[in-house]
């Protein structure tokens, strides 16, 4: 981990991506498609970080959009843009068709409804199916969960007329192994795979963990290689988000209070409901730098963040020596499904967003004022 608490150059709060880091995960992914046959594209949702995109570019083939917007952003990468939503209005359709090289339906009525005009324009059409194989630990994350709206069922797809798509579209891990993808595969072709024959790609979605330290990547390309010496003819696509930006970078914050009640309480200058969502969310602890679990050290804090909300509070962590107002808090592994949900909630200053490139230069990209709360609200 880099300790960049101490750098007075970077403001406070502020994401801070690691531009070195962000280049070891795409080189490790580049040599998962080299050597499996497979090709990976960046999924917005997780890292949206367009100021990146140059550095992105030589590694992955594209990127992959959730709306219009997203896709409009996706088009600025220069190479594929692929999409999917659990549905789409007659007007996203209308400009996804000189947005986007491939679009997944959700649904067997929006597929008949709108193949033929994006085929006309000279996409690629695909639908995304359920596989009803769980693999993610988290229900709120968890796409093949009973009762899920997204994918098309075995059972619903029986006896339809598929011939006419070009592509298979899977969704169903999250944070996951690459035991997880092997398992998942072997679900999806012995419930789907007599329809493979019709098909030209199968995208396996996002949740692919590679860049993970300890995560089995020769056994990731053995069961992609050999999944495409199965079947030949398909084009298998990736779409991760998290395994990109993962462990690129943290959130920088500080310390604006210290207030007591059943122990000391550190007020920063971020909000865990505006700026760290999954924290509350999923939930789950961030790793914070020179920090340790409760109890562990003589000094324990628990932090708070700096919105209205009850329930705007981190955890509890332990440190060596007290901690005291204007001390800077290094919150690891912020880039990846951080950024792209924070909000204005309360108007609480928003972070601001920086890189630290390669030679150690800091570079601020964007800084938010007044303005951008302001124009979001009316």
């Amino acid at each position: 981990m880099t300790d960049l608490t101490k750098r007075t150059d970077i403001p406070s709060p502020c994401y801070v991506l690691e531009e070195q880091k962000l280049i070891d995960n795409l080189t490790l992914m580049e040599r998962v498609q080299q050597e499996s046959g497979v090709r990976i594209i960046l999924a917005l949702k997780g890292f949206s970080m367009w100021s990146v995109f140059d550095t992105i570019k030589p590694y992955l083939h594209g990127a992959t959009a959730s709306s219009v917007w997203e896709a409009k952003l996706a088009k600025e990468m220069g190479k594929e843009v692929h999409a999917f939503s659990p549905a789409y209005k007659q007007a996203d359709v209308d400009e996804m068709a000189h947005l986007v090289n491939h679009l997944s339906f959700n649904s067997l009525s929006q597929c008949r409804q709108y193949k033929a005009q994006l085929k006309a324009a000279g996409v690629s059409v695909g639908l995304r199916i359920n596989p009803e194989h769980q693999e993610a630990e988290t229900p709120l994350y968890d796409p093949a969960a009973p009762g899920s709206r997204l994918g098309v069922r075995l059972q619903d797809l029986n006896e339809q007329d598929v011939t006419e798509l070009d592509g298979f579209h899977v969704h169903n891990l999250c944070e996951c192994d690459s035991y997880a993808t092997e398992r998942t595969l072997l679900a999806i072709e012995d419930k789907f795979g007599h329809w493979f024959k019709h098909i030209k790609w199968l995208n396996l979605g996002g949740g692919h963990l590679m860049t993970r330290e300890g995560y089995d990547v020769v056994h990731l390309i053995n069961t992609l290689r050999a999944f495409k010496q199965r079947h030949p003819h398909l084009d298998v696509i990736l779409e991760p988000g998290s395994a990109v930006a993962w462990q690129t970078g943290p959130l920088i914050a500080e310390v604006v209070d210290i207030v007591e009640n059943e122990g000391a309480i550190a007020i920063l200058d971020i909000s865990a409901t505006a700026h760290m969502p999954d924290v509350l969310e999923m939930p789950y602890r961030p790793v914070v730098l020179h920090g340790f679990e409760e109890g562990q050290h003589p000094y324990n804090y628990r932090f708070g963040g700096n919105s209205c909300l009850a329930g705007d509070v981190i955890d509890t962590y332990s440190f060596a020596a007290p901690l005291r107002v204007g001390d800077r808090i290094q919150f690891e592994d912020m880039m990846h499904y951080t950024m792209v949900k924070t909000t204005f909630f309360n108007g609480v200053e928003h972070p601001s967003i920086a890189i630290l490139r390669q030679d150690g230069s800091l570079e601020v990209v964007r800084k938010f004022d007044y303005k951008d709360f302001k124009y979001k609200l009316s």
